[in-house]
């Protein structure tokens, strides 16, 4: 269990330490923000794809191999940070880094399940494993500001190399019980992946930066776009005219299972309220992450507490009522969100942003677990259709609801602002006064009366700006609690149904 955390750790900090401290990163390879974010549109290009093919990999070469390899190609390319002092350099890494870190996650599963009797792995051990996978983030913010202290950028991946080193010697000194081996690879398989993994590459390229090059002013974002939906869809074709597909397509196409796609996907944009919603708000108002570590130290304390209780309370049956409490618990902290100003600090923050922690730890487990049942239930061909369904609403899902959320922050706060600017009139007499209090800030440096009241002017328009982020991001914060707030309507509803028709299949004797 020990080992699963490290490995955990280890995979989520390599992916978050570069998002968590990109403003400092841009500065080291000399890069622009939309540069500087292509080092996680690169990471995320191979890593939202290679967990499907991992899964064929491990059972015909053997789960000891594949342990093994994994986390030393993962130390090697954690190694290789050590070099880059580029922008061009970091790319290449970072895409090598997306690769590795891929088997990264499913040790962790299969780690964490191991020490578990077969009753208790999809209850307690699942719960863990996606605790465990979900402390990246905080962790990453948590220690960010020290390492910088210690080595600049290249300290952040000292720790990540640490770590790397760390679980490397626990997966050898522990080896997992080994699998029968099977020749499970057809060539098909490797025609229909590699179309899988562009297409699933390109989007995650394109929901990555689309909202800092915009949608419609780029047009390489339509045709990568285009690209990965062809290449989908060529490999659906494929796979429909297969005896053995990589993917039962009809059984994904079931209204059962875009039922539970919907539903998992719904949940990771409901949950960017925290990745995107909170952190940017923050950022927007200046805070940096040594500003804001007593909030992420109860974020990561809240998500531990939330997979706990999951794994406390978790039996088959429950999954309805434990949604229902996360969702609820969602809601409730995007709607106190929704009431910031300008002078909320994350001090205001805690309560809200530990609900939606607690939640997010809360809601996963039991809908995994429901998921992989039905698959299994299917036959064991099932599991792979079942990874590529979690996969897309994880892995793609979070990327869709940063790109949704992040887009409607930008054009929200367009339309604040120009709703505070028509307010502005140098003439009334408010604004002359705020004008004049902006000067006095220069007035012992600048001499000249243009110049301060430019620089007046330039002032109250910085805050304009920050007052319509704040205004925009409580647009956002009230929009997740309205999805929220369906989602859990929905719900109930659909548990209503389920029990009248219970009702009416199986009656009550009369008295």
């Amino acid at each position: 269990m020990l080992a699963s955390l490290l490995l955990a750790l280890t995979q989520g900090l390599g992916m978050n330490l570069i998002s968590a401290n990109l403003p400092q990163i841009q500065g080291a390879v000399g890069a622009t923000t939309a540069e500087a974010t292509w080092l996680m549109a690169a990471y995320m290009a191979p890593n939202v794809s290679l967990s499907l093919a991992l899964i064929k990999i491990r059972n015909q070469y053997g789960l000891r191999n594949f342990a093994e390899l994994s986390i030393l190609g993962f130390v090697v390319v954690a190694s290789m940070h050590l070099f880059v002092d580029d922008l061009h350099s970091a790319l290449v890494v970072r895409f090598l880094s997306g690769i590795v870190a891929a088997p990264m996650s499913t040790l962790c599963f299969l780690y964490m399940l191991e020490p578990f009797a077969p009753a208790r792995k999809l209850t307690v051990g699942l719960s863990l494993a996606l605790t465990s996978l979900s402390l990246g983030m905080p962790v990453a913010r948590l220690i960010s500001p020290g390492l910088l202290q210690i080595g600049l950028w290249h300290g952040l991946h000292v720790a990540e190399i640490a770590l790397a080193l760390m679980a490397f010697a626990a997966v050898y000194l522990l080896p997992l019980t080994p699998q029968p081996r099977a020749k499970v690879i057809e060539l098909l398989d490797i025609v229909s992946f590699l179309l899988i993994a562009t297409g699933f590459g390109l989007t995650a390229v394109v929901l990555t930066l689309g909202r800092l090059y915009w949608w419609f002013e780029a047009p390489w974002l339509g045709m990568m776009l285009a690209g990965g939906v062809a290449s989908v869809t060529l490999a659906a074709v494929i796979e429909l005219n297969r005896k053995s597909p990589l993917l039962d397509i009809r059984w994904l196409a079931s209204p059962e299972v875009i039922h539970f796609t919907g539903a998992l996907l719904i949940f990771r944009i409901i949950l960017s309220e925290q990745t995107t919603g909170a952190v940017g708000f923050l950022q927007a108002l200046g805070l940096t992450n040594d500003q804001t570590a007593v909030l992420y130290g109860i974020t990561l304390a809240a998500s531990i507490a939330g997979g706990l209780a999951c794994a406390a309370v978790m039996k088959p049956g429950r999954e309805a009522w434990i949604h229902v409490a996360a969702l609820t618990l969602l809601m409730a902290g995007a709607f106190m969100d929704s009431h910031a100003t300008s002078l909320t600090r994350p001090e205001q923050m805690l309560l809200s942003q530990a609900m939606i922690a607690f939640a997010g730890s809360l809601f996963l487990p039991p809908a995994l677990a429901s998921g992989l049942m039905s698959a299994l239930k299917r036959g064991p061909n099932y599991i792979l259709s079942f990874v590529i369904i979690f996969l897309t609403t994880q892995s793609i899902g979070g990327l869709l609801g940063s790109a949704i959320l992040g887009t409607y922050v930008t054009v929200r706060t367009k339309v604040h602002a120009a709703a505070l600017v028509q307010r502005i009139v140098l003439t009334d007499p408010i604004v002359a006064q705020r004008v004049s209090q902006l000067e006095a800030a220069y007035g012992r440096v600048i001499t000249d009366k243009a110049q301060l009241g430019t620089q007046g002017l330039n002032l109250l328009n910085q805050q304009v700006t920050r007052e319509a982020n704040v205004l925009a991001y409580n647009d956002l914060f009230l929009l997740v609690a309205a999805l929220a707030g369906l989602a859990l309507a929905a719900l109930l509803i659909h548990m209503a149904i389920l029990a009248l028709g219970r009702l009416v299949a199986d009656p009550q004797p009369a008295n």
